[in-house]
């Protein structure tokens, strides 16, 4: 597993990256809700107001990085790692109410023009604002998502399709003020249409954001072929028969696991740390330096049962 061990270069990773999409945010958030009034469109504005979240949420990835690089404390024996999920749930969460705000705004605009209210045209600066968010946001996830994936934060990743889920909606944007421009006064009402249909991906990408950290912060155990990778590279140790109460999970973007594993009776505490070090350090050289790992040691049982072992296996066993 590559990844970057040292918490500084990760964390300015973070602070680079995420300040870099911060600029973009303020530069759109401004001159979209200038060209959503100017241009007189419904759904640029609602596409302002996503963008807007995008900056608020850039905020808060800043603030909780920050806090989840503290180093363990008295108080906190695990580190403070939850603080990047929590911001990923934050960040899950201000996409929801986003969608849900866009699509309200869409759907009455759209039943006013149902019922006969005439809507009005949007102007091409309106378009313009569209075309160029397309741009810069996808330009934005992509640089944030590379970063993300490098430093392994889930909450960066958040980020990233945060980036991604407002390209979605100035792509919607763009083709309701279009054909309401190109097409006639008559067919304004694409403009809260395409505002609707930008809400379904930002909810999407919402609920998505919002399972995944929610798994984390109730414990949820990592996915079925890690688990077998944990329980494979424990195995490979020499001596280690059976691997059983295995427990995995997150805290933050580093992984927790405990297990308990079989080595013969007769083996001295000496070669049976040795062995467990062994173990250890495989798991950390795959899953990072960080990991949290809890090994408990068990003789191998007869019978179903765990038994003393006698002296002559204990001098062969020390004679190998």
């Amino acid at each position: 597993m590559d990844s970057i061990s040292d918490k500084s270069t990760r964390e300015r990773s973070i602070f680079r990256v995420t300040v870099a999409g911060g600029i973009v945010n303020i530069g759109l958030v401004t001159f979209k809700f200038s060209a959503g009034i100017l241009g007189g469109s419904a759904a640029m504005i609602a596409d302002a107001v996503h963008s807007l979240t995008d900056f608020i949420t850039d905020l808060v990835l800043l603030v909780f990085v920050k806090l989840s690089n503290k180093p363990s404390d008295v108080d906190h024996d695990y580190g403070h790692g939850k603080y990047e999920t929590l911001a990923t749930a934050i960040m899950g969460l201000a996409l929801l109410v986003v969608g849900v705000m866009i699509s309200y705004n869409g759907l009455s605009k759209a039943w006013a023009a149902l019922q006969g209210q005439q809507l009005a045209t949007p102007g091409y600066i309106a378009l313009i604002a569209a075309l160029l968010s397309i741009i810069l946001k996808e330009w934005a996830y992509r640089f944030t998502i590379k970063v993300g994936r490098q430093v392994h934060s889930q909450a960066v990743v958040a980020n990233a399709w945060d980036h991604r889920s407002d390209a979605f909606s100035s792509i919607g944007t763009a083709f309701g003020i279009g054909g309401a421009i190109f097409l006639g006064p008559k067919w304004a009402v694409l403009d809260p249409l395409a505002a609707i249909v930008v809400s379904v991906f930002i909810l999407k990408a919402a609920y998505g954001i919002i399972k995944q950290a929610t798994n984390e912060l109730l414990e949820g155990s990592l996915p079925a072929n890690i688990e077998e990778e944990i329980v494979g590279l424990a195995v490979d140790e020499l001596y280690v028969s059976e691997i059983h109460n295995l427990r995995t999970r997150n805290v933050g973007n580093h992984f927790a696991m405990e297990m308990h594993l079989r080595l013969p009776g007769e083996m001295t505490l000496y070669d049976a740390h040795l062995h467990a070090s062994n173990i250890e350090r495989r798991l950390r050289e795959r899953f990072g330096q960080d990991t949290l790992i809890t090994l408990h040691l068990e003789p191998l049982k007869v019978n179903g049962q765990y038994e003393k072992p006698s002296e002559e296996s204990v001098g062969e066993l020390l004679k190998e």
